[in-house]
Order: structure tokens, then sequence, then C-alpha cells
């Protein structure tokens, strides 16, 4: 799996397996460290598991087969979710995040997905406008359901985001 050559650094796609999820928790918790407004750290080893029983995990690497970010994905019929992408901090600001969403698309729409739906946290105000130009719309609102607990006093709830493929 690539994406586009315009699409920004090289990168292979590939699924995660359970090797990789020790080096996986590290790069998304990395990546989700600006969000101070939650008790604890993004995810767990047990966490993502999950996740990847429940779902899909695919993973950008260099060529020597690092892994540089990823992103969870799910079939929902014929509508696909897309969650928790995480680029690591040496590869922010690179395009990365970019190719990646752009691999993510590709497979759900191999998966006969016709649609992709996304949920972001709403203390997250930098992220509406990125998923925006990536072509997602606003589509409500809702209770948020954060991996981790809200630190006391902050109210946030969930922007859900949708596109068609």
């Amino acid at each position: 799996m690539s994406p586009d050559s315009d699409s920004g650094p090289s990168a292979r796609f590939r699924l995660a397996t359970e090797a990789d999820v020790t080096c996986l928790v590290s790069i998304i918790n990395e990546a989700f460290s600006v969000e101070t407004f939650l008790e604890g750290t993004r995810t767990d080893r047990e966490r993502l598991s999950a996740m990847m029983a429940a779902g899909e995990v695919l993973v950008a690497e260099d060529g020597a087969g690092k892994p540089l970010g990823c992103v969870y994905l799910e079939v929902r019929g014929v509508r696909g979710y897309l969650g928790m992408l995480a680029v690591g901090p040496s590869h922010q600001r690179t395009g990365m995040g970019r190719a990646i969403m752009l691999a993510a698309e590709q497979h759900l729409r191999n998966k006969g997905c016709q649609f992709v739906d996304i949920c972001v946290l709403s203390k997250r105000t930098e992220l509406p406008p990125i998923y925006r130009r990536f072509g997602y719309v606003e589509t409500g609102v809702e209770q948020s359901h954060p991996m981790q607990p809200l630190k006391p006093g902050v109210s946030c709830h969930a922007i859900l985001m949708s596109k068609a493929l």
C-alpha cells in the first residue's frame, strides 16, 4: 500500500501485528502528549491490543521498517471509522500525517467503505480545521468518551466529522 506520490514523505504501509504494540504505544502516547486535559496516557498495551482485535491499525514505516506513525481503522458496513492518528514527534510537520490519512482512506475504500467518520475531542480546537482541509465536514456533537478520564473540572464533548470516499 502506498499513497499518491504528492502526498508527502515516502513511507510503506502495512497492518500492525502484536509485535508492533510496544513501539506503537510509545508513538501514540508521544503524539498525544498535548492532551494534558486527560488523566494518564492516551493508550497502553491492553487498550491498543483490544483496539487491534476490534479493528485494524495501519502503520507507516520507513525503508528500514521503523514505524513512523499509525492510525486506527474500523469497518462499520459502508462506513469506515478512522481514529487515533498518531505521528512520531520527529516526523510531525513533514506531511506524514497527510500520507497516513490518504493511505487510511484508500484502505477503507478497498474494504468497501463509501464514507469515513472521525471523532475529535472539542478540547483539540486545532484539529477540526485540519480535517476540514482533508474534506471532512462536521455532522454533529455528542458526549465524549475519551480513552482516559478527563481531569477534574474539565468539560469536553466529541465533534463528529465525516467524508464521502
